[in-house]
């Protein structure tokens, strides 16, 4: 299996291992993101009893009623591995066993510093702590940015871009008082510290200490009465202990990529956890990305707010004075997230179309053929640069593929002076089947588009025959 499957689209089996593969793609100007690619091989039913057994606290198992069923646990869609074929899951165990897959994140990140000057490492927030929490913070989250909305329209900017929402205080008051006589102190004390984006959380580095309760945090305003009230009715000392410890994880991670000088990328999930994985993701930045970005957030295009999250998240990051750092990827969950939309009955969060996608990411590309796309977007980014003034060796904007896909891009790339990254798998092969069963369906179509890469191999054939040149050099 070495030789052939695993060969193709995993590097090694331990740190150690991929080291030459490293070496040699650096000489071609591509550089690493590491990514210990072990996965639990769950049954359904596992995946589903661990995922309602941690998405449920101890008092939504007495009443749930008030909670909004997008950030709800539902068995049907338990196993978040339906429909994902291109991501990682994790399911929640224990908090020991978090603690063992940030020591495995702590690995890679080290690994990664060791590597080169200039790597990547990526990690998953549901990996680091059990999910309720980003359930929960999520839809404080949401009902913030709804109470925002609620009052954007009473002063009759609801059709306005979102940066352009700005209320004015005087009649922001005189709303409040009207609708929320009881409690309007308590609304506009709250409502003053989201005035840019939704509730302000306190600075990171208290948001992480002990004595902060999380569970003050969780509070939403009721649109009807105007009243602040808690999201749970009450939780146990234990829960506020877990969510502790992930933000901990979360903060842990974050120092160890400062100190080994490698950036750390936080990866996209499911949108009922999104908005708590995207927030927590800002306040780091807010920490750590002051003197250059060291952490980046993931933007998924396919989502109908991706153009105005990445356009809010870029300019607090200009008024606040802090790098941002951004990873682009098309979604991973499409037809999951479609499927729990339809059938729980919310709004579904993705594009309509593909149309509808390229008109939010600024692309225009009508092909149907998979094995053109990839070319098509990277000479867009090309013209795109080029038309801002952006030079390849500003190290601005990055390119990357996964190992052992796409090399006819990736290496022209490198080569060229461009930054370009290879997503690097590594990891024993018993451990690492879940993961190449996945490249496996990822890639069954993959003779389809074959015929372009036989005309580029027999074209660079020619090519070295003619000019005498039969073993490339690379220019590193």
């Amino acid at each position: 299996m070495k030789m052939t499957f695993y060969g193709q689209f995993v590097a090694g089996e331990d740190h150690e291992s991929i080291r030459p593969l490293i070496r040699k793609n650096r000489a071609f100007g591509v550089g690493a993101v590491l990514d210990y690619s072990v996965e639990e091989d769950l049954s359904q039913e596992e995946a589903e009893k661990k995922e309602m057994e941690s998405c449920v606290s101890e008092a939504e198992k007495e009443n749930s009623d008030h909670r909004e069923k997008k950030y709800k646990a539902h068995r049907q869609f338990g196993d978040r591995r339906g429909g994902v074929i291109s991501a990682r899951t994790y399911f929640y165990a224990d908090e020991a066993k978090c603690d063992s897959q940030m020591e495995t994140f702590i690995n890679c990140i080290k690994a990664s510093g060791g590597a080169s000057e200039d790597g990547f490492s990526a990690i998953k927030m549901t990996a680091l702590g059990r999910p309720h929490f980003l359930l929960q913070f999520s839809e404080v989250l949401v009902k913030w940015r709804r109470f925002f909305n609620f009052l954007a329209a009473q002063q009759g900017k609801s059709e306005m871009m979102v940066l352009e929402q700005k209320l004015e205080l005087e009649q922001l008051k005189v709303c409040v008082i009207q609708h929320y006589a009881r409690s309007c102190t308590a609304v506009l004390f709250y409502f003053s510290r989201l005035l840019f984006r939704t509730i302000d959380l306190l600075d990171w580095n208290s948001l992480i200490n002990d004595t902060t309760k999380i569970s003050n945090l969780l509070m939403v305003p009721n649109v009807e009465t105007g009243h602040l009230e808690p999201l749970l009715n009450k939780f146990t000392a234990e829960e506020e202990r877990q969510m502790k410890r992930m933000l901990q994880r979360v903060d842990v991670l974050a120092k160890q990529a400062m100190e080994n000088g490698v950036r750390l990328m936080v990866d996209a999930e499911q949108t009922y956890f999104q908005p708590a994985i995207s927030r927590l993701t800002l306040e780091m930045q807010r920490k750590f990305n002051r003197e250059k970005p060291v952490i980046f957030n993931t933007y998924q295009c396919y989502l109908r707010e991706a153009y105005d999250s990445v356009t809010v998240d870029v300019e607090l990051s200009r008024r606040e004075g802090w790098y941002f750092g951004a990873k682009l990827v098309r979604g991973a969950y499409m037809y999951q997230e479609r499927a729990r939309a339809k059938e729980i009955g919310y709004e579904d969060p993705i594009n309509p179309d593909y149309e509808a996608t390229n008109r939010i990411s600024l692309v225009d590309h009508d092909g149907n053929s998979n094995s053109n796309f990839h070319y098509v977007i990277v000479c867009l980014c090309f013209f795109r640069m080029n038309d801002m003034g952006l030079s390849p060796t500003e190290n601005k904007v990055y390119f990357g593929q996964l190992l052992g896909m796409c090399d006819q891009i990736s290496f022209p790339l490198g080569q060229a002076g461009f930054p370009v990254y290879k997503y690097v798998p590594y990891g024993p092969v018993n451990e690492v089947i879940p993961y190449l069963s996945r490249r496996a369906q990822e890639n069954r179509g993959i003779m389809k588009g074959s015929q372009r890469e036989r005309s580029l191999v027999w074209k660079e054939l020619k090519r070295r025959v003619l000019c005498g040149q039969i073993f490339y050099k690379p220019v590193y």
